[in-house]
């Protein structure tokens, strides 16, 4: 009898070792691994969409089914969010042309996912308000003109000269910071400044300066980019589409923003709220990546390596992954 219990013990201990390893097994396999995304952006009216999709909460609202927590970095220009990118502290982030290409020639390997805008009359030379001497680029000839070296503004300049059929060597080149072009232009320092939004309708709207020549007025496409980490892109497709598709969503009702959204937008962007609304127009939203924008791109590597930049010339097509773009944003 005593033989029979001890079997009996013995069983029972098995199958409970047996339910509860089976009970642990089955945790396993529903726990979802929770992951995180570090989203770089900055004060650009380039990248209003995303900064909507913030406000409202819509990429962590998408991604709380994935158990993806999303950290928000904010950064002043693309250079330090590539220095971010590159080491590892970032894992997207939304950039102009220059620092696009920058990042995908860099030792961090880079992809190009998207096309957050293009817009090439958010770039634009601007001459005093009140300086008769310069009211069209056909007076550019002798004129002093101020950029960011190494910027889309200092690429643009370059082919205005080139559609007038001069060269840096006709006007007087000034090498500014952006945050320097009202002081410079005001002071009569400069001549003209070429600058982006939101700084063109500031500059503007104020009554210190007017238009010259917009970024249409040459091929200029002023292509922006998604660039994301390939370590990264690797395991987390899915969560680079959703920022994709949340993006595309709030591109789409720009027209039609919340008050308080307008009010928080018009705040990072340090314009008004009217202000928002008409920088807005002169972008194209959407995220599907044209072979224009590879071609624009990819001329924005040959502009770096005139101007010693760049190393090396490469294939921007080489560099760039379709795989997170969906039906929706095409």
């Amino acid at each position: 009898m005593k033989q029979i219990n001890r079997c009996k013990k013995f069983i029972n201990l098995a199958l409970l070792m047996s339910f509860s390893f089976l009970f642990l097994l089955s945790a396993c396999c529903k726990k979802t691994v929770e992951r995180n995304v570090r989203i770089a952006i900055q004060p650009s009216a380039a990248f209003v969409p995303l900064y909507v999709a913030r406000y409202t909460g819509a990429i962590e609202k998408a991604l709380a089914p994935k158990k993806v927590t999303v950290i928000w970095q904010d950064f002043e220009s693309g250079p330090p969010m590539n220095e971010s990118l590159s080491a590892d502290l970032s894992d997207i982030g939304l950039i102009g042309d220059v620092p696009t290409v920058l990042a995908l020639a860099g030792t961090t390997k880079m992809k190009l996912v998207g096309i957050p805008a293009r817009g090439p009359d958010a770039y634009a030379m601007l001459s005093r308000a009140d300086d008769d001497s310069f009211t069209s680029i056909k007076d550019i000839k002798g004129k002093r003109i101020a950029t960011v070296f190494g910027s889309t503004g200092h690429n643009f300049t370059k082919k205005l000269l080139e559609d007038s059929g001069l060269t840096f060597s006709d006007i007087e080149y000034s090498n500014i910071s952006a945050g320097w072009t009202e002081n410079s232009l005001v002071s009569g320092y400069v001549d003209a400044v070429v600058i982006w939004e939101p700084n063109v309708s500031r500059l503007v709207d104020k009554g210190v300066a007017k238009i010259v020549a917009e970024g249409s007025d040459t091929n200029l496409r002023g292509t922006n980019g998604f660039v994301v980490r390939e370590e990264y892109l690797a395991t987390n497709k899915d969560v680079i589409s959703i920022i994709l598709q949340e993006y595309t969503k709030a591109s789409k009702n720009l027209e039609s923003l919340d008050p308080e959204i307008l009010g928080r937008l018009a705040e990072a962007l340090n314009v008004s709220g009217e202000q928002v609304l008409k920088i807005v127009k002169k972008y194209d939203y959407s995220v599907a990546i044209d072979p224009k924008d590879i071609a624009a791109l990819n001329d924005t590597i040959k502009f770096l390596l005139s101007i010693n930049n760049l190393k090396s010339e490469y294939p921007v097509e080489k560099f760039t992954d379709f795989s997170c773009i969906t039906a929706e944003m095409k």
